[in-house]
């Protein structure tokens, strides 16, 4: 793309974003997040300036200030079908174009790479806020969120002893349906076990680190704006407590009270932009991998155990009824979570794996056969 053409594409995407942030604002009944709006829409359009000197500079003519055919039409749905819909796009927009002067050297000392994160953590605020505002139950979640620890580790060893029980049951099966030797079954059913044990675990090992360095990355792009750009940032948190619905001087006191001191604005920075807690920093990655290894291994040794005492048809039989009683309980677990039946969904998933088991034993049968 040619230095002409990749000023016109800036500028014409400042001025698409200013005008979504203009039609939020006309159609916003609450005056602070009206008042948000219109500052993020006054930022687009010194953008947009700052990009039209830059055409100057260049000798190239400056396109008229118009929206795009595609923002007229998203504005027209949302003044039709509510403005949720424009602040759903806005956000994704900001989400993956924050980033983008993070490589263009005009842009260097401008602020505004700094800005275009900015607007993306505000919008990801507004997005998933009601059309009277954020929330009270959002705002819990986006500002508390490490505290659903609890839940989500029991949704988590549900769901992991369910794979391991899930996955070797099929296994095991499969075998035993390829050949009734007990000896085989019972290697085949510890081979899948250790494997998909190992993989579960190397899996949230390498999840929960790279959300570690994730967050390690994004605190230390903070400090870096924090401490090149002070007043930004303060501005920026009052943005955030304004579009909480706070009114302007608590937003600006509180804002102000919290950046006098750097560790404790950029640890509320983290939290209210970020949404990470610098404390937990995403989690202990061997915790979570052996955790995984564990639950997975709890789930696949059931269907496995009576093939440590006996075998042929009547240990296939125990291990299927072993199983199903642990697929209806791991059911109900999940139900647990969903709110679903505790009957129902225990039923179900008891159905579903024991069929699973069932086809995969059919499909090991007609292997056997046609290997022997």
């Amino acid at each position: 793309m040619s230095e002409a053409a990749r000023y016109r594409e800036n500028y014409q995407d400042e001025i698409d974003g200013a005008a979504q942030y203009r039609a939020l604002a006309d159609m916003e009944s609450d005056e602070s997040l009206t008042e948000v709006y219109l500052k993020l829409a006054e930022t687009e359009e010194r953008h947009a300036g700052f990009w039209v000197e830059r055409l100057k500079g260049i000798g190239e003519r400056v396109p008229e200030p118009k929206p795009s055919l595609k923002t007229r039409m998203l504005i027209r749905l949302a003044r039709r079908f509510g403005s949720q819909i424009l602040v759903g796009v806005v956000a994704a927009n900001e989400t993956l174009g924050q980033t983008m002067y993070d490589d263009q050297p005009e842009t260097e000392g401008q602020g505004m790479r700094a800005d275009e994160r900015s607007h993306a953590r505000i919008l990801s605020v507004l997005s998933e806020s009601s059309p009277q505002g954020v929330e009270g139950s959002v705002l819990a979640r986006i500002e508390g969120r490490h505290r659903s620890v609890g839940g989500n580790a029991l949704r988590a060893a549900v769901l992991g002893a369910n794979d391991g029980l899930v996955s070797n049951l099929a296994l095991i099966m499969g075998v035993a349906g390829a050949t009734f030797s007990r000896q085989s079954v019972l290697i085949g059913g510890l081979a899948g076990l250790l494997a998909g044990a190992a993989s579960m675990a190397l899996g949230e090992w390498l999840s929960v680190q790279s959300a570690r360095e994730l967050t390690t990355k994004q605190l230390a792009v903070e400090a870096e704006e924090l401490e090149a750009m002070p007043e930004e940032e303060a501005e920026e948190l009052a943005l955030i407590y304004r579009a909480k619905g706070l009114p302007e001087d608590k937003a600006r006191e509180l804002a102000d009270h919290i950046m006098e001191d750097r560790e404790a604005a950029l640890n509320t920075l983290a939290r209210e932009e970020l949404g990470i807690d610098p404390e937990e920093m995403g989690g202990n990655p061997w915790e979570a991998a052996v955790t995984s290894f564990f639950l997975f291994a709890f789930g696949a040794v059931v269907p496995v155990i009576p093939f440590f005492f006996t075998g042929g048809t009547g240990a296939i039989v125990i291990s299927m009824a072993l199983a199903g009683l642990a697929l209806f309980v791991t059911g109900a677990g999940i139900a647990l979570l969903t709110g679903r039946n505790v009957v129902f969904s225990g039923a179900r998933q008891t159905v579903f794996g024991l069929v699973a088991a069932g086809i995969v034993f059919g499909i090991g049968a007609l292997l056997g056969s046609a290997i022997h």
